[in-house]
C-alpha cells in the first residue's frame, strides 16, 4: 500500500501553526517554517521508496511508529532523506544498506529542541533553529544514523 503525504497551510502569518509571526516591526520564524525548509528538497524531486521496520512509540496504552522517512532524488542526482524521530525520550539508531544508489558523501541538517513544547518567541527568537547534523556516516553504501529523540533530519548524499 502506497501512502501519500503533504502539508498545506490555509494561512502563513499570524495564525496557529504559522510560518511566520509578526509584531509591528518584528518577525519570528516559527518551528513550522523550518520544517517546511529542511522539506524544500523535495520539492520536484523523484520519489525514492524506502522499506525500513520502525521500533514502537509507546505512550500510556497508545503506540505509534517512532521512526518517519521519505527519500527523493533531485535533478542533479543528490539524495534526500528525511528522517523523523517521533519518540520523545529515546534515540532512535538506524543502519541500511542503500543498494543501487551511488554516493559518497552525507551532509545533514537537523531542527530538535531540550523540550518538545518549546517555540520561538519575540524574546527567544532562534530558540528553535536549523543546524548542521553529525550523526549519519557513510561505512562502504552503508549509512549509519543516530537520530536525537523528538528530532526532525534531512540528509543530503552526494557523489
Amino acid at each position: 500500500m502506497k501512502v501519500i503525504r503533504m502539508a498545506n497551510l490555509a494561512q502563513t502569518v499570524n495564525v496557529l501553526q504559522a510560518l511566520v509571526l509578526t509584531e509591528k516591526d518584528k518577525m519570528i520564524l516559527t518551528p513550522t517554517y523550518h520544517i517546511f525548509d529542511l522539506y524544500k528538497v523535495h520539492q520536484d524531486a523523484k520519489y525514492l521508496p524506502i522499506d525500513f521496520v520502525s521500533p514502537d512509540y509507546l505512550m500510556g496504552d497508545k503506540k505509534i511508529p517512532a521512526l518517519n522517512i521519505s527519500a527523493s532524488q533531485d535533478a542533479s542526482g543528490a539524495i534526500h532523506i528525511s528522517l523523523v524521530n517521533l519518540n520523545l525520550n529515546q534515540k532512535i539508531r538506524l543502519n541500511t544498506a542503500l543498494d543501487g544508489l551511488n554516493w559518497k558523501t552525507v551532509t545533514g541538517q537537523i531542527l530538535t529542541s531540550a523540550k518538545i513544547t518549546d517555540i520561538n518567541t519575540f524574546n527567544e527568537p532562534n530558540k528553535i533553529h536549523i543546524v548542521k547534523f553529525n550523526g549519519a556516516k557513510k561505512n562502504g553504501n552503508k549509512l549509519s544514523v543516530e537520530l536525537p529523540a523528538q528530532s526532525v533530519v534531512v540528509l543530503e548524499l552526494k557523489n
